[in-house]
């Protein structure tokens, strides 16, 4: 009787999902020893046991968003092309973070544009290759929140036009005036970084001191570096 009694708790335990679950495969260590997801059927078991680690092709997941995604193009940091596929994700918390954000700044005549998201982590390596900086450009010692899918770069746009606000210097300027709390700059400019940086904090992010355009969300450290191409991501193979 008391071993039927136990095994009816563990049937009853496990239609309710908390039976001990079989661990997920170790993540394979890249060569400055960190471990980064390369391979398409590990990612879909950390989906399949977290559907948070989902990584969100965000143009499709949120009505009106704006993309520029300048690693697509030559106009960037390394004067080079680094993507096939000009498109953006986010990990699902933070597509859904960004969704509200969008949803924020509709009465205000306002939305987001997206210039980056997740990037993959061999991305990260050319930059570093090509820059030799560690202010604008993570390390690959340590990977970037990009790499992890929970870091955004961002700016506003009004509804009417899709035409950007003015902010303190272009997407990707390497100097002083980029800082995120630097003073010296008009107030109207100052007003509006200043929303941008209040709407991101409100769901979840914190700004980059160096980068006025670049806020990585709150909850990074529970998600991988990832090096998966968009379009792996895209058709799953």
């Amino acid at each position: 009787m008391k071993h039927f009694a136990l095994t009816l708790l563990f049937a009853l335990l496990s239609s309710f999902g908390w039976a001990q679950q079989t661990p997920l495969p170790a993540i394979p260590k890249g060569p400055y020893g960190l471990p980064i997801v390369t391979s398409v059927e590990l990612y879909r078991q950390q989906v399949a046991a977290n559907p948070n680690h989902e990584l969100v092709e965000l143009a499709m997941y949120i009505p009106g968003l704006v993309l520029d995604i300048k690693y697509a193009t030559a106009d960037n940091l390394v004067g080079e092309p680094v993507y096939k596929t000009a498109t953006a994700f986010a990990r699902k918390p933070v597509a859904d973070a960004l969704k509200k954000i969008q949803a924020d700044l509709q009465p205000l005549g306002l939305g987001l544009k997206i210039f980056d998201g997740y990037r993959p982590y061999q991305v990260t390596v050319h930059f570093y290759e090509k820059i030799k900086d560690t202010v604008y450009v993570a390390s690959p010692r340590n990977g970037s929140k990009h790499n992890r899918g929970c870091a955004m770069d961002v700016t506003l746009v009004r509804l009417k036009d899709g035409k950007e606000l003015e902010m303190p210097t272009a997407y990707d300027a390497t100097i002083p005036q980029s800082h995120a709390e630097y003073a010296n700059v008009p107030r109207r400019v100052k007003k509006n970084r200043e929303l941008l940086k209040k709407m991101m904090h409100k769901h979840g992010f914190k700004v980059y001191a160096e980068e006025w355009w670049h806020y990585d969300f709150n909850d990074w450290r529970n998600y991988p570096l990832m090096d998966i191409p968009f379009e792996v991501l895209q058709t799953g193979k």
